[in-house]
């Protein structure tokens, strides 16, 4: 395994095509046929040329009946449904249309020979082929979101993994050679989140872990890597933007070290060049290491700055979008306000749902210690607010990714079989639970936890 090259392993795992995008590009030609091209030059031509073709062949093999009209089979609709099988509906309307002039151009003066029942039932079967396209692309579309989605959930706990791991099989070992443990300097980054100063602060973090001694950090704006530094530590000197190793890591977006460099032949004059990138994939800055200790050059090392750099980097995303819920409700928690805005985002953008359950706990309830037994009870990609018990009752509200009212009432069954299961065998209302469900296709963020708000203080 080289050097820095750990943690950045599972982003280039999501960018490869899963079973659900290698399913939409199928090898068989008939597979081929079906995909549409997104250019609407390509669109127009095939809407006009494709059904010329089958008139020419129509010509080639039947001159006095080119559309095979009163035929065994209407081979000129051909064309149509093709393009309603690519385009939709409203696409192989407009290819038929050709087919419509093309007969009465080989018509003229015998329009009361009108075949009727022919054109219909071509119309009809464009239109049914088509609407059963337009219903099928859109079901892919909304897979293809979801399963965007569960990979993005699924790289940002694959990071935290590779941060609990290493910082716990690295606390006893680095305890007394290094200044602080990796949870002080996971805590450092956290709080340093919301300064002015925040990069400085991250290099001072990574100067004391990571034996950093001379290294500058470079905003990246517009995919241009700015040479002077918004921060540094050691020489303030600008960097230099044509640098292999510089080049090499903007362009693999990942760290990269003098080591692989040289072994392509190429010269640097940096040691280390790391960029800043979010979940998204958005390029923040470029981390460029001048100087460090000679030992300090290890595996072990590199994994540590990347791991930092990306824990900082997804912090300042999911600071930007939560502020605005957090400004509004302060009690909430990061992590429920940042995954709530990401769901309420994709909810408007393609229709996928999502449902919170609040759960209202009475005071007698509370005493029992109930409201921390449901918490346990959660799955695994739920998002859990716990909440400050106010005016004799509290509130539980769980974000269920994915899901819908039937996957709140699947929880509700499982957490009432819990409750007859109990010594009291009672049910949910006689325990004091008592159960709110909400949609985020009917609410927005902000008014879903005004929502949450109003069972707090009512």
């Amino acid at each position: 395994m080289q050097p820095g090259s750990t943690s950045m392993e599972p982003r280039r795992q999501s960018m490869e095509p899963g079973p659900l995008q290698a399913s939409l590009v199928p090898n068989s030609p008939l597979g081929k046929l079906a995909l549409p091209s997104t250019r609407t030059s390509v669109l127009i031509g095939e809407v006009v040329i494709l059904p010329l073709l089958f008139l020419l062949l129509g010509l080639w093999f039947s001159p006095d009946n080119p559309l095979w009209v009163n035929t065994e089979f209407p081979w000129s609709w051909l064309a149509p449904i093709i393009i309603a099988l690519r385009y939709g509906a409203l696409a192989g309307l407009g290819s038929s249309t050709i087919l419509l002039a093309a007969w009465f151009y080989f018509h003229r003066g015998q329009w009361q020979d009108f075949p009727q029942l022919y054109f219909l039932g071509g119309l009809i079967t464009i239109m049914v082929v088509g609407e059963v396209a337009s219903q099928w692309r859109a079901k892919t579309r909304r897979a293809e979101s979801v399963q965007h989605y569960l990979d993005q959930r699924l790289e940002h706990l694959v990071r935290q993994y590779y941060l609990l791991r290493l910082s716990h099989d690295r606390l006893e070992q680095e305890l007394i050679g290094r200044p602080m443990s990796m949870r002080d300097a996971l805590l450092k980054l956290h709080a340093s989140a919301d300064s002015a100063d925040a990069t400085q602060r991250l290099l001072q973090l990574l100067s004391q872990y990571c034996q950093i001694t001379d290294a500058s950090l470079h905003a990246v704006t517009d995919e241009q890597l700015q040479p002077h530094a918004i921060a540094h530590i050691g020489s303030p000197d600008s960097v230099d933007t044509q640098d292999a190793l510089v080049r090499q890591a903007l362009e693999m977006r990942r760290l990269c070290h003098v080591v692989e460099s040289t072994a392509e032949g190429q010269t640097s004059r940096y040691l280390v060049a790391a960029p800043l990138l979010d979940l998204q994939g958005d390029l923040y800055a470029l981390l460029v290491v001048r100087e460090m200790p000679f030992f300090a050059l290890q595996t072990e090392n590199l994994q540590v700055i990347n791991l930092l750099l990306s824990y900082y980097t997804d912090g300042l995303s999911a600071h930007e979008l939560t502020k605005p819920v957090l400004t509004q409700f302060p009690d909430c928690p990061d992590s429920f306000a940042m995954e709530l805005q990401r769901l309420s985002h994709m909810q408007q953008s393609s229709g996928i749902s999502s449902v919170v359950l609040a759960l209202e706990f009475s005071q007698e309830a509370i005493a029992r210690n109930v409201p921390q037994q449901v918490v346990r009870m959660k799955r695994m990609l739920d998002e859990v607010w716990l909440t400050e018990p106010q005016a004799g009752k509290q509130v539980v509200a769980i974000l269920m990714p994915l899901g819908t009212t039937a996957t709140a009432e699947g929880f509700l069954q499982r957490l009432e079989q819990w409750a007859l299961s109990s010594k009291q065998h009672i049910s949910l209302m006689e325990a004091g639970i008592f159960p709110h469900v909400l949609l985020l296709e009917q609410h927005t963020s902000q008014e879903l936890l005004q929502r949450i708000e109003g069972l707090r203080h009512g």
